[in-house]
Formats: structure tokens, sequence, C-alpha cells
């Protein structure tokens, strides 16, 4: 299976635990892995063959910018299963990063890998 990347997508969003984190927004930056067959987008040269990374960018930042979670393990997940729900990928790995979580650490997070079969009732 062939892999679509976006990295580093930087959001600012409230997330956290403490209070005084519920009244500011912080930096998350996410990486995204998604499989996908791109062997008729090779073929064809059309956008419509293909996963559009720029509207995979665009819906997460705007559900990202718009959320309000305490724990990166749900936003993660929530980000994950807009991705494979909403765009039909195969499976999709993610890396969620909080800039400055612990002094003296360049950063934390989280990195989940789901596919359809997580999402199924």
């Amino acid at each position: 299976m062939d892999k679509i990347f976006l990295r580093e997508l930087e959001i600012e969003a409230v997330i956290g635990i403490w209070a005084w984190e519920r009244r500011i927004r912080q930096r998350v930056s996410i990486s995204l892995e998604m499989a996908a067959d791109i062997r008729a987008a090779a073929a064809t040269d059309q956008i419509e063959d293909t996963l559009n990374y720029k509207a995979v960018a665009k819906r997460i930042t705007d559900f990202v910018s718009n959320s309000s979670f305490q724990l990166v393990e749900t936003l993660a997940e929530r980000v994950a299963e807009i991705v494979v729900t909403e765009f039909s990928v195969a499976s999709v790995r993610l890396t969620l990063n909080k800039t400055g979580a612990i002094r003296g650490a360049r950063d934390v997070g989280i990195e989940i890998e789901r596919t359809p079969a997580d999402y199924r009732d």
C-alpha cells in the first residue's frame, strides 16, 4: 500500500487538564501517514483519483482549532476517526505533539494507528 503523508501541521487548540490551559490556546503539531493506492492517480494525473491532502489538512485544521479536549489522546483519536471515515483511507498513522508541555522536553505527544475496522459499530 502506498503512503501519502502530511507532516507537522501546526494548529492552535484548547487542550489540557489544568484550569489555565482551558483559558488559552496552545500549539499542537499533527503528522499523518495515510495508506492509499495512488496508481489510478498516477495513471490519470487527476486530483479526483487520489487523496487530496489539502482537503485533509483543511478539515483537520477546522476541527482541531474549534475543539476543546482535555487529553491529547482524545484529540488524536477524533482526528484519526475523521481521516479514516471521511477520507476513506485504508489506515492512518497519526502523531500528535504538544510542544512545550513538559519543561526541559522539546515536545510530548502520542502516536496511534487506525483502520476502518476500528470505527465499525
